[in-house]
């Protein structure tokens, strides 16, 4: 840590004390300097001058041109001119917390990482969660890969599990990452879509890459569309190596499970969202944080030895494919809870720096082509972003562990190495040495061949996990499939890209080919596309891939919006709330006014929420609380009955008090097992347990959304 850095939280060095009623401003050298009793801190350059006029530049005359020597104004304008550093070429938009790690039980035999040796012991963590394709002011709900970097502050140098929201990537060499990501971004000509990859440039380059067919059927899956950070899986998606104190080799793949279970939304549900708030992901882990309510998941491995590696039906260095949990079951290793926003946004989520060669020692990398182009990557890019090589000398990004080398000097330089040597082996007995023992050491993995650009053949079969993906959904899944195709494909101009891509799907699922060519009024089905290895229909169904057959067993974590009325039952109010807090979820309450409403009982509902701007897709069940004269003024409102149509529409669960009929009706509702009476204990109940559910799927098709 540099000398003079102050630990978040704690005050700055500027800061103003008081010794024996005198006031003093603490100096950036730690000095004091008196003020005058009565007066405030005096505005300096940041050189420490004072300054003296921070309203008008220096001119000459009142209308005069400016001059040059106008030392504070050059200051000020040039530090505000480099306030924003170049944004993430990818994984511009994200959200950080601090946290912790949790190692469960000592992984010795497999690992002689560090922070795997003692159990119970806990590794200060920073987790940014963000999307891949829009810039930083686009909005959360896009539908995108989401990404779930961790960096974990072990006590031998920093980790960081570099991951996503979906265990496959587009393309199994790094060669191709520039063009799968420019061809996702805004077309070049025009400089839109924004956060979208529904146009021809994405839509081209996929179908003339047969290897991003299983990845595609993942970001159309409702993967893609989270409705919380705090509610989906991470995956480090490589394969990677635990080596033990002897060396020797285990295979691991990493993946992060929520505890609190996984759940997404509906395509229709996320464009309101991003309508009514842009920052939903934002704003739930921050609401979550600030009340207590800490997200955690658990940290899984997959081990395999060579043997399996050698007898897997695919390569386990190819990027484009996943092990199913029931081929190898995730063991649980530790835990990972975050609860402490940071201090400064721009500090800490913004200069964060995350690089997937960032290992302890004990953890190796595999020869997976995508990951050896990342390691390669990653710090070109940190460099670019963040100004100079001496990046690891913000607090964000410095080690908690002691560090010690010979690295000096260079723009932002904040420690140097101190006495005579800053070289080694000199003859001064300085600095620090290397430790074959305790230091990284690679495995020793035989290489020989020929230097070539070629594709493994084991690399080549790009439709069997694809297929195998789709049948493990449930039949609304499979649905929200096809219909995040047909509306992708919908926004693809030219023809023959929209038949290239029906073409594809046929090696995957020919139902589904058809549903899709149906919707897109393609008369005559193309021929299947050509496939360098025969897709296998024999992989079965594995329900670790399925959103639906891994929800959560509690409604804990999730909210719900209450509509009230003035002259409703504030008793029956205050009774769901404390339901809902025992269940471990959230009440909201949505007003006709933001003052709130006036029970029936005189006492005052204060609303967290204008009708207007809190629509229900902004929660995950709603409740309809109103009085009979409340319900028939509420009625009148369009955004009243937009909040009780995409409700149900949205296959949401709806409790509502006899008086609220008149807003089903409005919303053209008709009940069904999922609007349920509210007014009995017994009422309550039951809708919190319905809730558990999170959906009633079986709704969906009724309302044809």
């Amino acid at each position: 840590m540099a000398k003079n850095s102050s630990k978040s939280g704690s005050k700055p060095e500027n800061d103003t004390v008081s010794i024996h009623d005198q006031k003093l401003v603490r100096g950036n050298g730690g000095e004091l300097h008196q003020i005058a009793q009565g007066d405030t801190e005096i505005l300096t350059t940041a050189q420490g001058g004072p300054v003296a006029d921070d309203q008008n530049t220096l001119k000459i005359g009142e209308r005069g041109p400016a001059l040059m020597e106008d030392f504070h104004f050059r200051e000020k304008i040039f530090h505000f001119d480099h306030e924003r550093i170049p944004e993430r070429v990818v994984h511009a938009r994200g959200y950080g917390a601090h946290g912790y790690f949790e190692t469960y039980e000592s992984l010795a035999k497999y690992t002689r990482a560090d922070i795997f040796q003692r159990a119970g012991e806990k590794t200060p963590a920073f987790v940014r969660f963000s999307t891949v394709a829009g810039s930083k002011g686009s909005f959360d709900l896009a539908r995108d890969v989401r990404g779930f970097a961790v960096k974990l502050y072990t006590q031998e140098g920093n980790w960081d599990i570099v991951g996503n929201n979906i265990p496959v990537f587009f393309i199994q060499d790094a060669i191709k990452f520039p063009d799968v990501i420019h061809s996702v971004k805004p077309e070049p000509d025009r400089a839109f879509p924004q956060a979208q990859s529904a146009h021809d440039n994405f839509w081209d380059f996929i179908t003339l890459t047969p290897e991003s067919m299983h990845m595609i059927m993942w970001v159309m899956s409702d993967r893609a569309i989270p409705r919380s950070f705090r509610f989906m899986e991470g995956f480090g998606v490589h394969t990677f190596r635990f080596l033990n104190a002897n060396d020797e080799s285990t295979f691991v793949k990493f993946i992060w499970k929520p505890k609190l279970g996984l759940q997404s939304v509906v395509w229709n549900e996320a464009v309101k969202i991003n309508g009514a708030d842009p920052d939903f992901h934002r704003r739930d882990l921050w609401d979550s944080i600030q009340a207590g309510d800490f997200p955690e998941w658990e940290l899984c491995v997959q081990l395999f030895d060579q043997d399996f590696a050698d007898s897997f039906d695919f390569d386990i260095l190819d990027p484009t494919k996943l092990i199913p949990e029931e081929v190898i079951e995730p063991i649980p290793v530790g835990r990972l809870v975050l609860d402490r926003m940071p201090d400064n946004f721009f500090a800490e989520t913004e200069q964060v720096a995350f690089m997937t060669q960032n290992v302890p020692p004990g953890i190796d990398f595999s020869n997976d082509p995508l990951l050896q182009g990342r390691n390669f990557s990653y710090l070109d890019t940190q460099i670019k972003r963040l100004g100079s090589t001496n990046f690891t000398h913000l607090p964000i990004n410095a080690p908690k562990c002691p560090m010690h080398h010979f690295q000096q000097d260079g723009h932002m330089a904040m420690r140097n190495p101190v006495g005579r040597a800053n070289y080694q082996p000199n003859s001064w007995g300085q600095g620090p040495r290397e430790h074959p023992q305790k230091g990284f050491r690679s495995f020793a993995e035989p290489a020989e061949g020929q230097k070539v650009r070629l594709r493994a053949e084991s690399f080549a079969d790009h439709y069997s996990q694809a297929r195998q993906f789709f049948i493990s959904q449930t039949v609304p899944e499979q649905q929200h499939i096809a219909m995040a195709l047909t509306f992708e494909l919908s926004k693809v101009e030219t023809p023959a890209i929209r038949e290239r891509m029906v073409s594809h799907l046929l090696n995957i699922d020919e139902g589904l080919a058809e549903t899709v060519a149906e919707k897109l009024g393609i008369k005559k089905l193309p021929k299947k596309a050509d496939a360098a290895v025969a897709p296998r229909d024999d992989l079965p169904a594995s329900d670790a891939l399925s959103i639906a057959k891994n929800g959560p067993e509690s409604f804990k974590g999730r909210k719900v919006g209450v509509l009230v009325s003035d002259g409703c039952d504030g008793a029956l109010v205050k009774k769901l709330q404390a339901a809902l807090k025992k269940e471990g979820a959230m009440m909201e309450i949505v007003a006709p006014k933001v003052g709130g409403v006036e029970a029936a009982d005189g006492t005052v509902i204060p609303g967290k929420q204008m009708i207007d701007g809190g629509p229900s897709v902004l929660y995950d069940a709603v409740a309809l609380i109103v009085s009979s004269d409340g319900a028939k003024q509420l009625a009148k409102e369009a955004t009243v009955r937009d909040f009780v149509a995409d409700a149900f529409a949205h296959c949401k669960f709806i409790a509502r008090v006899d008086a609220a009929q008149p807003l089903l009706d409005k919303a053209g509702v008709e009940p069904d097992e999922g609007v349920m009476p509210l007014g009995s204990a017994a009422d309550i109940e039951s809708f919190i347990e319905s809730c558990r559910k999170l959906r009633l799927w079986a709704r969906e098709p009724k309302v044809k959304l």
